[in-house]
């Protein structure tokens, strides 16, 4: 994997524990994709049983949902966005 600066925004470091950006940022090295697109995508929902999590990203297609038993799950769309010099991720209304 290349070397890459990662940066989270605000409303990423105050709505998000800090476990599940973790997580996000692991679902997105751990795609068994041969290319990435610049933007992945992950609904976040609570759920009865914790966190419910689906990433996906438009091209090439990707899509994978997960459910993680948890205490403090959110409800919030978040983006990670890679511009080849760094890679932010930000809550869907920063953007």
């Amino acid at each position: 994997m290349k070397s890459e600066k990662r940066y989270i925004t605000r409303g990423i470091q105050s709505t998000l524990p800090g476990w599940l950006v973790n997580l996000l940022w692991f679902l997105r090295d751990g795609m068994e994709m041969e290319k990435q697109d610049y933007l992945q995508i992950f609904r976040l929902s609570r759920t009865d049983k914790g966190q419910h999590i689906e990433h996906e990203q438009e091209q090439p297609p990707y899509q994978r949902m997960l459910d993680v038993p948890c205490e403090d799950a959110v409800n919030a769309k978040v983006y990670i966005i890679d511009d080849e010099t760094h890679v932010t991720m930000l809550l869907a209304d920063e953007y």
